[in-house]
């Protein structure tokens, strides 16, 4: 089982090495091997669990001055448990004790993608399969990062994939297909974002159209940077951190990276008198969902998870932080058949290599956090932060 194990991933791996050097448009989906359904995934546990701290809730009533959202995109409550179990029983999500679900289909399809599902998270419409911040009509809708920006807040955006891939685009972005990847890299230089961190160093600077636009964002006052012990150091002003040229590696391959750019994001975005907004995704829950590859999904998970305690740090001091938790979709149809918290072994069945029509959890901390409980739409939750924050 471990070679079994081993060799999906060095696949994996050789996938986005692969997808160099293609056009643009299958780069971006290379991480899908489209292989068939794996029967069985173990994931063994070595026993060196992080520790997870535990906050106070702020008393119910209360707005947020600073809304963060994590999606885990393609984490489904299955994801979360077996992550939960690989870390001894014990994950920062615990500190949620408001939670809900989320009914994810699109105004197209009964399971949606991450572009319907990022939209829907964003600006609160439900939108066809594909769609980059428009509503069904192809129309563009403001997202609750743009919003904020129009009332002075601070806004950031920090993922693991490339930051024009169909999640981070959703709340910077209006066009009609998620392929569109030139022109929504060229739409960060029509707004005002604060922070934003994650792959993609081609589509700013080894593009068709000539265009430098890592150059033209440097004269608009951004500090571009490439490596995240430089992105750490930032402690003001404008960044725009391009760490791979396209999607990431995998954890633990790019190492230390969604940790500290959450906290970097975090400690410039708090500067603001006003607020902030900012979303940060786990991207690659979804990529190794898709090739029902357990131990990565996990390790993905478990990443986030640890960014997530970096906020709950911050918004436990803070005390004026709203932190939601939560996914455009379930990718993989995971159920978890064994496990041993102790030991942290987890063994996991797939159901298929593609998204699926469940229902994923919304968790709530902080002021506000009451109002996410119980079933909703995925749009209820952009519309319920943007109440919140006073924006929409």
């Amino acid at each position: 089982m471990k070679s079994i194990t081993k060799s999906i991933y060095t696949l994996l791996l050789a996938a986005w090495v692969l997808s160099i050097g293609h056009s643009t448009s299958f780069a971006q989906e290379q991480y899908k091997e489209n292989k068939k359904v794996t029967a069985v995934e173990e994931y063994k546990g070595n026993g060196n669990f992080y520790p997870v701290a535990q906050y106070d809730q702020v008393k119910p009533g209360k707005k947020p001055k600073n809304v963060i959202l994590f999606i885990g995109d393609g984490m489904g409550l299955a994801h979360i448990y077996a992550s939960m179990t690989a870390n001894g029983g014990s994950l920062f999500l615990q500190n949620f004790t408001h939670v809900g679900f989320s009914k994810t289909y699109s105004a197209s399809d009964y399971v949606t993608d991450s572009g319907a599902g990022g939209t829907a998270l964003a600006c609160g419409v439900k939108t066809y399969n594909g769609a980059i911040g428009v509503d069904a009509n192809k129309q563009p809708v403001p997202s609750i990062r743009e919003l904020a920006e129009k009332k002075g807040l601070k806004t950031g955006l920090v993922s693991t994939s490339a930051i024009n891939h169909a999640t981070p685009a959703s709340f910077l972005s209006h066009q009609a297909s998620r392929s569109n990847y030139d022109e929504i890299a060229a739409d960060f230089l029509n707004t005002q974002i604060d922070v934003f961190i994650g792959g993609g160093v081609r589509f700013f600077e080894k593009r068709k159209d000539g265009r430098n636009l890592s150059k033209e964002l440097r004269d608009k006052g951004y500090q571009v940077l490439y490596k995240m012990d430089d992105i750490s150091k930032v402690t003001s002003g404008k960044l725009a951190g391009l760490t791979a040229d396209e999607h990431n590696p995998p954890m633990p391959e790019r190492g230390e990276m969604l940790v500290p750019a959450t906290q970097t994001a975090i400690n410039l975005l708090s500067q603001s008198k006003k607020g902030f907004f900012l979303m940060v995704e786990g991207s690659e829950i979804d990529f190794l969902a898709h090739n029902n590859h357990a131990p990565g999904l996990i390790r993905e998970t478990l990443d986030m998870d640890r960014a997530i305690g970096a906020a709950l740090a911050f918004a436990a001091k803070n005390k004026e932080t709203l932190i939601v938790v939560t996914a455009d979709h379930e990718t993989g149809g995971l159920t978890l058949v064994e496990g041993n918290n102790k030991a942290g072994d987890v063994t996991g069945k797939f159901s298929s290599p593609e998204h699926t029509g469940i229902c994923v959890p919304v968790f709530a901390f902080g002021p506000g956090a009451e109002q996410f409980g119980g079933f909703m739409e995925n749009t209820e939750v952009a519309n319920k932060m943007m109440k919140l924050l006073g924006v929409k």
